[in-house]
């Protein structure tokens, strides 16, 4: 398989994978083979394998290797006029035994709703993927103009967004949490992790305070919206969100009137999904 001529990297951050010496009973193999899968997202849906080598860490041989692995497995093709590289089909059926499986999300998805209407604020409901916040299902308003319309799939930083930081705060694992935060400062760089900081302290005392975490413009300068954490049976933590437009979604409206309601939508799933809602005591509701 020939190479691709090296491109322009893209604007959106890298992500590297380490080289260092594997962690006893993983494939270093299958580790790179996934860590070049993981380079694609909603708007990144073509790379080089330069733009590709760039990202993960890895050589850009192994990265054609690798490549041309993944192609005859059907998760990846190779465009070709340009030879850059884009996920396949294979990766569909892949999505749809995850999503199958979430049972959260059917339950889920007429509280969301009810919640959209009621606020006129988009409604998403999240897992995480290593640094990122995947979304798994969504609900939008009937009367939705302006809101940012994400789609199940979509998917951003922990550090940022509301949602990653209800996931945060829902960790009991001070270890495994300490070992997110470092990885996510590392990714981010210090002048973002600067940036972001001081918003991550205020999610986390908010969450020991009141239940929820707030995201004020740093997910996108125009969107503030609030999150709660949802922990259902088994243990696995999700996040539950609402928000939209800063002018209509203030911080004294998201602090005073959605996340009641959003407590309230949250505790009406774990009701129905045989889960939980990590509170402080004192905010603690008997279902």
């Amino acid at each position: 398989m020939p190479r691709s001529a090296p491109r322009a990297q893209p604007a959106a951050k890298t992500r590297r994978t380490s080289t260092a010496a594997e962690p006893s009973g993983t494939v270093s193999a299958l580790e790179r083979g996934i860590a070049v899968l993981r380079c694609f997202r909603e708007d990144l849906r073509v790379l080089s394998n330069a733009e590709l080598a760039a990202m993960t860490g890895i050589p850009k041989p192994t990265v054609t290797r690798l490549a041309a692995t993944l192609v005859s497995l059907g998760l990846m093709k190779q465009e070709p006029d340009t030879e850059r590289f884009s996920l396949a089909a294979g990766v569909v059926s892949l999505a749809q035994a995850f999503l199958g499986g979430v049972d959260a999300r059917s339950i889920a998805r007429p509280h969301m709703l009810a919640l959209a209407n009621e606020t006129e604020g988009s409604v998403y409901l999240a897992i995480r993927d290593e640094l990122h916040i995947v979304l798994i299902e969504t609900a939008s308003p009937q009367s939705a103009l302006l809101l940012a319309r994400l789609r199940v799939g979509s998917r951003f930083s922990v550090a940022s967004s509301a949602l990653g930081r209800a996931y945060l705060s829902a960790m009991t694992d001070q270890y495994e949490k300490d070992r997110l935060l470092q990885n996510i400062r590392k990714a981010c760089g210090e002048a973002e992790w600067a940036r972001l900081e001081k918003g991550l302290e205020r999610s986390q005392r908010d969450a020991r305070l009141h239940g929820y975490c707030l995201s004020l413009g740093e997910f996108h300068r125009d969107i503030n919206s609030v999150s709660v954490p949802l922990v259902v049976p088994g243990g696995e933590i999700m996040a539950l969100n609402c928000g939209g437009p800063a002018f209509s979604f203030t911080e004294k409206r998201l602090r005073n009137e959605v996340a009641p309601r959003l407590i309230d939508t949250a505790q009406a799933i774990a009701r129905d999904t045989g889960g939980k809602v990590p509170l402080p005591d004192k905010l603690f509701k008997v279902s």
